[in-house]
């Protein structure tokens, strides 16, 4: 719990921290702009939101790890969910509007999963999660995000250490192997989530876990 709230409000402070002009840079996601990431987050705050207030009864179907489903092929800005988070975010005419925004619910989502029971089990997706196995799950998401939200604003501050190094942890559990020990946690998530190429020596050292990547997690 405590590492999604880390987590949680390094991200929003990276973004709160932005100047205007950074909103219209590329983001590390295909076909996003910043304001674009920025508007996909406060959707996923207000899906945390939702989750914490949909309890489940029926025992959990999935946990941190198994919650992530993961698709074939990389995304191509094209999706009509995409699309549809695009023109939101051009609905806001002004980065001060999103960060608004963003400080609003995602405050509210921080606050409720601070006052979250981790053992209490809640619906989203059609699948039941402990609260804490749900939040958990989110340190990967905020940690990639973050990751895409800096992508090309190279002065601005990176991820939490230990979200990073959960989140490696959560690939890695994914993918049933391990990243080699010469990988960065920021390069394992990167290179793992096809964020970026590997390198010549990289390919050489990924060895056997190659064939698996990238882990295109949805």
């Amino acid at each position: 719990m405590d590492l999604f709230s880390r987590s949680w409000t390094a991200l929003r402070t990276a973004v709160a921290e932005l100047p205007d002009e950074d909103f219209a840079r590329p983001s590390g996601c295909t076909g996003w702009h910043v304001r674009d990431l920025v508007c996909h987050l406060i959707i996923d705050a207000q899906d945390v939101l939702i989750t914490l207030v949909t309890p489940a009864e029926t025992e959990p179907t999935r946990d941190a790890i198994t919650y992530w489903n993961v698709a074939e092929t990389p995304p191509t800005g094209d999706d009509p969910l995409d699309a549809l988070t695009v023109r939101l975010a051009a609905a806001y005419e002004e980065p001060r509007l999103l960060k608004f925004h963003l400080d609003d619910v995602g405050s509210a989502a921080g606050r409720a999963a601070a006052l979250a029971d981790p053992a209490i089990r809640v619906s989203t997706r059609d699948e039941v999660l402990t609260a804490g196995d749900y939040l958990d799950a989110y340190v990967l998401e905020w940690t990639l995000h973050h990751l895409d939200l800096i992508a090309h604003l190279p002065d601005a501050p990176e991820p939490p250490a230990a979200g990073l190094t959960r989140s490696r942890g959560m690939l890695e559990k994914i993918a049933g192997a391990a990243f080699p020990e010469s990988f960065s946690d920021k390069d394992a998530l990167l290179v793992g989530t096809g964020r970026r190429a590997p390198t010549d020596a990289e390919q050489a050292e990924l060895g056997e876990l190659r064939a698996k990547l990238p882990l295109v997690l949805r």
